[in-house]
């Protein structure tokens, strides 16, 4: 069973460093899901207000009650909680090169999701580099790997994963929706295994205030862009 950090409380909220690997909630074969061990823990019931991806982790808002889920359901549709993401790129997006890409911003706005629901996501390059990665033959090929800040504007279904996967430069170690033979071969040659995606920052709507609440990466990010020397 995971630890959960709880970054911020106040009567109506807490905000929980949810781990990878952790679901948010319980469904058919899922052991120990958030929502279960954050109502042991605190001795009753808790409701997630939005959701993060079982192998996602990072930064996730839970009510205290179902009136107050309400109200922070509204304020996330509505546009009133910034979320800030980073991810562990191949390539890089609108056909930038690694050495001028660092510091660009831009926005993603294809729709996705089976009804092609519109969908925003705004990015800015942090860090990109080329790497020699050994493929599947035993040679040495040439890629391009990236560090990603991403704002969600909408928040579909895995958003920045298809976003990320259409404008090719899918996520590091993400099957669904990225390239399996790269995520093979950085596996097997760095380690690589976990999806580099977190939800690193949150700005809260607290009172008459922002609240702003920041993590740093998790470990497995941290120790990928260490063995990529990103």
């Amino acid at each position: 069973m995971s630890v959960l950090p709880i970054v911020f409380e106040n009567e109506e909220i807490f905000v929980v460093n949810k781990p990878k690997g952790v679901a948010v909630q319980g469904g058919e074969g899922v052991k120990h899901p958030l929502d279960e061990m954050l109502t042991q823990r605190v001795g009753y019931k808790i409701y997630p207000v939005h959701r993060l991806d079982k192998d996602t982790s990072g930064l996730l808002v839970v009510a205290k009650n179902s009136k107050t889920a309400h109200t922070w359901i509204q304020l996330i549709a509505g546009g009133k909680v910034k979320k800030i993401y980073n991810a562990l790129c191949f390539g890089l997006p609108h056909n930038l090169k690694p050495e001028t890409a660092v510091g660009k911003t831009g926005t993603f706005t294809a729709a996705v999701g089976k009804d092609k629901k519109p969908a925003f996501t705004a990015y800015k390059i942090l860090k990109s580099k080329k790497v020699i990665l050994e493929n599947s033959e035993g040679e040495s090929q040439e890629e391009i790997v990236s560090l990603l800040e991403l704002q969600l504007g909408t928040g579909r279904m895995h958003q920045i994963r298809i976003h990320l996967s259409q404008e090719g430069c899918p996520i590091v170690a993400d099957d669904k929706y990225g390239l399996f033979k790269k995520n093979k071969w950085i596996k097997k040659q760095l380690g690589i295994k976990d999806l580099q995606l977190a939800a690193v920052q949150l700005q809260l709507p607290i009172g008459n205030t922002q609240k702003t609440l920041k993590i740093s990466l998790p470990q497995h990010m941290t120790t990928a862009l260490m063995a990529l020397e990103l």
